[in-house]
């Protein structure tokens, strides 16, 4: 969704930008061809990125190697202040999927490693191995929507007792008792989900970026977010609808809503069936576009 994304930001080409994941690459690039004393501050974690990003030598440019929960202090730091508009691509970058060393694809063998900052303190693996059978099956249950999590949690332990869970294959030997026939590559997207979310604490770092967006933006700046499941979309849409993830939306004395953002699309915007068919990836894409109020 390249092109909604870019119609989205609205830009100018003397206007300051933020892709926040920057990924592969694709976004960063098409945004700085359309600046011309703009400037556009990419984020991201994964040293891989940062080694495609050093192939955008355009001076219009800066890349930032840190989380996007980080973002406030990292664009103060850089006297980046405010900016025109901030755009999010969530999940796992292609790169990411088709890399099987990095273990987030269940199409590969591989490390149970999932880790989107190869440098970060937890894996995949110190999951299934060391967190306590009620803590994955709120994991599965919460961050997967695996319906018999409890189960899963129970075969994981069972699993583990004597040995440790090291490679997807491993993994899905050990589930395999507890995986619904007919329904293997869904089950099994659904736990890589889990266990992806949980290592990178993405629902938390999603929350701690989206709760800056409002400092960092200016009035009238665009808010470009692109999620890829229901968790994160309901965060985003919470966010934009209300100013805060749960509950209803604060009002002042006078009973006016008070809430950073208005929504400019009232439904999120979905991949046309053209793109569907070029990246399957795309098929459960949401894009939901907001305007920062004055």
């Amino acid at each position: 969704m390249l092109a909604q994304c870019l119609a989205a930001l609205d830009l100018k080409p003397g206007g300051r930008y933020v892709d926040v994941t920057f990924g592969g690459g694709g976004h960063s690039a098409r945004i700085l061809e359309m600046l011309t004393t703009g400037h556009l501050y990419s984020f991201d974690q994964d040293a891989d990125a940062e080694a495609e990003a050093e192939k955008l030598t355009k001076p219009q440019f800066t890349f930032v190697k840190a989380n996007f929960r980080d973002l406030f202090a990292e664009l103060q730091s850089l006297v980046a202040l405010p900016v025109d508009g901030l755009l999010a691509d969530l999940g796992v970058s292609s790169h990411q999927f088709d890399t099987p060393e990095r273990g987030f694809s269940t199409r590969f063998d591989g490390p149970l490693d999932m880790r989107m900052d190869p440098d970060g303190p937890l894996t995949a693996a110190d999951i299934l191995n060391d967190y306590k059978e009620a803590d994955l099956h709120r994991i599965f249950g919460m961050y997967g929507e695996v319906t018999n999590a409890r189960t899963l949690a129970q075969t994981v332990g069972a699993a583990r007792r004597g040995r440790r869970l090291e490679t997807i294959a491993e993994l899905k030997q050990a589930i395999q008792p507890c995986t619904p026939r007919g329904k293997e590559n869904k089950y099994l997207a659904q736990v890589f989900q889990a266990l992806r979310i949980e290592v990178n604490q993405e629902m938390q770092a999603l929350q701690e970026m989206l709760l800056q967006t409002a400092d960092v933006l200016r009035p009238g700046g665009r808010l470009v977010v692109l999620s890829y499941h229901s968790l994160e979309d309901r965060l985003v849409k919470n966010f934009i609808g209300k100013g805060k993830f749960f509950g209803n939306v604060d009002k002042d004395f006078f009973g006016n809503e008070s809430k950073p953002f208005e929504a400019v699309n009232r439904k999120p915007e979905e991949a046309d069936p053209d793109e569907v068919a070029l990246n399957s990836r795309a098929r459960s894409a949401k894009l939901r576009v907001a305007i920062r109020n004055e």
